[in-house]
C-alpha cells in the first residue's frame, strides 16, 4: 500500500520560495505518476502540476514559477515554488497512482498548508 506524507508548507513572504515534498512509501516510485492540487480560500481544487511517465505539466497560474523534481533512490516527489503571490495561498496535496487515467490515482497524501502573506 503506498503512503503519501507531505512537508514543506508555512508562511512566506510574496515573491519567496518553498519547496514541498511527497514521499511516496511503498511505491514502485519510477511507475508512480503524481499530481499536486491545491484549494484555496475559495474552496475550488486546482490542478497545479502533474508528472507522468517523465512528462510534466504546469497550470498557467504557476507556469514558470513552480517545477517539479523527483528523487527516484527516495522516492520523494519535489514542488518547487518561487515568485510566490499572495494567491498562491493554499492547502496543498499530492495525489497518486499507477496507469493512465489520473481521476483514479487513489492515493492521496494528507496536506500542507502555504500561506503568502506579508
Amino acid at each position: 500500500q503506498v503512503q503519501l506524507v507531505e512537508s514543506g508548507g508555512g508562511l512566506v513572504r510574496p515573491g519567496g520560495s518553498l519547496t514541498l515534498s511527497c514521499a511516496a512509501s511503498g511505491s514502485i516510485f519510477n511507475r508512480l505518476g503524481m499530481t499536486w492540487y491545491r484549494q484555496g480560500p475559495g474552496n475550488v481544487r486546482e490542478l497545479v502540476a502533474h508528472f507522468f511517465n517523465r512528462g510534466t505539466r504546469y497550470a498557467p497560474s504557476v507556469e514558470g514559477r513552480f517545477t517539479i523534481s523527483r528523487d527516484n533512490a527516495q522516492k520523494i516527489e519535489y514542488l518547487h515554488m518561487n515568485s510566490l503571490k499572495p494567491e498562491d495561498t493554499a492547502v496543498y496535496a499530492c495525489n497518486a497512482g499507477y496507469g493512465e487515467d489520473v481521476t483514479a490515482w487513489p492515493f492521496w497524501g494528507q496536506g500542507t498548508r502555504v500561506t503568502v502573506s506579508s
